[in-house]
């Protein structure tokens, strides 16, 4: 193995962030010989425990994080994930990027950016930083500065994690850009360990392998975040519909008209912090044209709930970079994403994960 740590950059210091970052330090002790811990798919992933993630650099507009060590940035408001850690200084000053689109109109009152204080020079923070990788947690509809960083990343030999539903690693283009750099990436758009899509597409996978016809569904989802506060924006909402969309769509033979499928957030509730109620229906038919209908509540807090699949993303893309691989990373990115390049079924896109691991599948 080249290099036991995972040096890694964070955009974007929110809830997720945080969740990641607590986990980093609640299962530090986690040794490979242990039961499986909740939310990853092997304590040990080709050699890389999670203790072994390291964070070198980070990247915020907020003026409540810019400046601040990583360890308090992370719970400063208006952060509103669970607690369910402690964690480390981990000298690492939180560095302001460039705003772009980062902010919505409907977010301005919780992000307080100073326009005095100039970005720092992205490309070289990262590359000083020694970074392997830079995960994107940047908020939806931020088109313009993920598509920024992804450049910066390729111009200082960062790998790049997609966690936003913005169409880079998943595109002809990104991936050429990627594979030209000599770098990996994964993307786009991560999928929660049992979140609203995984098992919006889980039960339609249902359906079709047992024969009934799907003729009307949705998903409405609700919560009390800065995402989806920044959602109420609906024009950053197009390209987190299609990304969610496409999800369920594609594990179906025949996709539904757009009338007969809405997938996408609908409210923003203040008093649920992070916590994200999503609202499932299905409509079908089963032998003989007999409806069967599916109705279907989940309640989860939203950011712990990816924390784990970004641990095994990042520890993949390591993998990738010690073998010289480069590009987007097909089988990570479609077991971890839900706008991965290529679609499978959950189950074939894990048995190829899981070939990836053990070397037996370049990507």
């Amino acid at each position: 193995m080249a290099n036991k740590d995972i040096k890694v950059a964070i955009i974007g210091v929110g809830n997720c962030a945080s969740s990641l970052i607590q986990g980093v330090e609640y299962y530090k002790g986690v040794r490979a010989e242990d039961p499986l811990i909740p939310g990853l798919m092997h304590n040990s992933l080709g050699g890389y425990m999670i203790k072994d993630m390291r964070f070198v650099a980070a990247f915020d507009v907020d003026s409540k994080k810019v400046g601040s060590d990583l360890s308090e940035a992370v719970f400063a408001e208006p952060n509103c994930t669970v607690k369910f850690s402690d964690v480390p200084r981990w000298d690492v000053e939180v560095k302001k990027g460039p705003v772009l689109d980062g902010v919505a109109d409907t977010t301005r009152e919780k992000f307080t950016v100073d326009p005095k204080q100039a970005p720092v020079n992205v490309a070289k923070e990262l590359e000083e930083s020694g970074a392997d990788v830079a995960m994107c947690y940047l908020p939806v509809g931020s088109e313009e500065a993920a598509r920024f960083y992804a450049g910066e990343c390729v111009k200082a030999g960062v790998a790049f994690v997609n966690a936003m539903p913005v169409f880079i690693c998943s595109t002809k283009d990104g991936d050429e850009m990627f594979r030209e750099a000599g770098l990996p990436c994964i993307g786009d758009d991560i999928k929660s360990q049992v979140g609203a899509t995984i098992v919006h597409r889980t039960l339609t996978r249902l359906f079709v392998d047992r024969g009934v016809k799907l003729d009307h569904t949705y998903q409405l989802n609700v919560g009390g975040n800065t995402d989806f506060l920044n959602m109420l924006e609906r024009t950053r909402l197009k390209s987190k519909k299609i990304s969610k969309t496409q999800s369920v769509q594609s594990q179906l033979p025949t996709q539904l008209p757009p009338d007969d499928i809405h997938i996408g957030p609908s409210d923003y509730v203040p008093w649920l912090d992070d916590k994200k109620l999503c609202f499932i229906r299905m409509e079908g038919r089963k032998f003989g044209d007999v409806p069967l209908n599916i109705e279907l509540r989940l309640d989860v807090e939203d950011s712990p709930n990816s924390a784990g699949v970004m641990v095994d993303a990042i520890r993949c893309i390591k993998l990738a970079l010690d073998r010289g691989v480069s590009g987007t990373l097909t089988s990570p990115s479609s077991y971890f994403m839900k706008s991965p390049m290529i679609q499978y079924t959950d189950s074939v896109a894990r048995e190829m994960v899981e070939e990836f691991i053990k070397g037996e599948r370049e990507r």
